[in-house]
């Protein structure tokens, strides 16, 4: 499912970062009272009354500023706006209204997107009245609220999903692998698109995507059907991502949920970056295949060992993801293009694998004989069988007397002795502990 966004937006130390942790769960972004502390944007998937959104936690906001930092932290706000289906405003009660909020408001309402005040610390009924000033802004209704403290938070989002649209689903691709090429601005996913787009022996047509600027190409190959997604999207906003590298995390992040199998693109001239390896992470935590693409590969120097050492340093940079099977190519020379499909068939086929319960009990017992789970507190562990429960990816449950007591360093053994036994290359493992009653 594509999942909508929104975006929290207001001027530095307004109380956005605490916000978006309260309504997140968890402490993702840094909350320190000075300005300028949320410099890009934080992102993270949230599911509130079964509707599931994507929020954004930008920077202080501050239209004015002759600052480069602020500067930066505008375009990045201004990004945000443009990918938000819906924006929260944020303002801060106790320091009242400002001239920068009235100007910060002008540019939101520009934008015509659904805009929902919220003015924040207001952490006890006394501090109501602090609220009036506010409605000098001309919104129909404001939301008083208590980011620290979890105040007005329900109220103020149970009206925002209410605007979000609806995403239907993609009955009519479903048949499909569903493929998205994903990366760092100017790495060459339109030069990709658009080799494999001009293959011969392909079949294209062309389907509406969910997104609101997207389309989604339908491909066969040797009689099995792929779907690229975004790839317009992507396409006609590479402007913007020239400009500003971390756009491309929104789309990344848009992309992975909708996909099968994510197609990672890299520079091979310049190696692997932090975005690089961010990027890819996303595909780990959304539990989405894999396949690292190093691109540009007519670009660099060839030497005996070249690839093997472009290899060890992907691998050194990505250690999480050494799962992932690598392809060096040339998007514009089409060097080695015509590996991709058979790799993706690959992953496929191991992405939606499933094992024999005697099969993997045989592996459980036969890791379990060759390195027991250690001993901790005293208690003794034992493994008693395990059964997958689904694909896409590949997940397990291993039913122990002290699940509490298992290290994660036995876990990743065991997801090691799997994929020596039963292959997973390019998908992620789940492995999940029950107790034995």
């Amino acid at each position: 499912m594509n999942r909508s966004v929104i975006a929290l937006v207001g001027r530095p130390n307004v109380g956005k970062s605490t916000l978006f942790n309260k309504v997140v769960g968890k402490r993702i972004a840094i909350v320190e009272d000075s300005p300028g502390v949320t410099r890009d944007r934080q992102y993270a998937s949230v599911s509130w009354l079964n509707r599931v959104f994507l929020l954004i936690d930008t920077g202080g906001f501050e239209p004015a500023s002759p600052d480069r930092m602020f500067l930066q932290m505008k375009e990045q706000c201004q990004i945000a706006i443009e990918e938000a289906q819906a924006i929260v405003f944020l303002v801060d009660g106790r320091a009242g209204l400002t001239q920068a909020d009235r100007e910060i408001i002008d540019i939101l309402r520009r934008s015509e997107k659904p805009l929902f005040v919220g003015v924040n610390k207001i952490d006890t009924l006394q501090h109501f009245e602090r609220m009036y000033d506010f409605f000098e802004l001309g919104v129909e209704q404001l939301f008083p609220l208590s980011a620290e403290h979890g105040l007005g938070i329900n109220e103020l989002f149970d009206q925002v999903i209410q605007v979000l649209p609806e995403h239907e689903g993609e009955e009519a691709i479903s048949d499909s692998v569903r493929i998205a090429l994903i990366g760092r601005p100017n790495v060459g996913k339109s030069s990709l698109v658009n080799r494999l787009l001009g293959e011969s022996r392909m079949i294209v047509d062309e389907a509406p995507g969910t997104t609101r600027d997207a389309i989604d190409t339908l491909l066969s190959v040797g009689g099995r059907h792929y779907t690229l997604i975004d790839t317009a999207g992507i396409r006609r906003r590479s402007h913007v991502s020239q400009r500003l590298e971390k756009y491309s995390a929104i789309m990344a992040l848009k992309s992975i949920e909708r996909c099968d199998i994510a197609l990672v693109l890299f520079d091979a001239s310049e190696g692997v970056t932090d975005q690089d390896a961010r990027i890819a992470s996303y595909t780990y935590e959304a539990g989405r295949g894999l396949v690292i693409i190093l691109n540009k590969w007519d670009l660099l120097q060839k030497e005996k060992s070249t690839y093997e050492t472009a290899v060890e340093q992907v691998r050194e940079k990505l250690k999480s993801l050494s799962y992932a099977p690598i392809l060096s190519l040339s998007a514009l020379t089409g060097q080695r293009v015509r590996r991709i499909f058979p790799l993706i068939d690959q992953v496929w086929g191991d992405y939606t694998k499933r094992i024999s319960t005697s099969d993997l009990n045989r592996a459980l017992e036969e890791s379990v004989k060759k390195y027991s789970p250690p001993s901790r507190r005293g208690k003794i562990v034992k493994f008693y069988y395990a059964t997958q429960i689904s694909t896409k990816p590949p997940t397990f449950v291993c039913f122990v007397n002290h699940p509490e007591e298992v290290h994660f360093s036995y876990m990743r053994y065991f997801q090691n002795q799997l994929r020596e036994k039963f292959g997973f290359s390019g998908t992620p493992l789940r492995v999940f502990l029950r107790k034995k009653r």
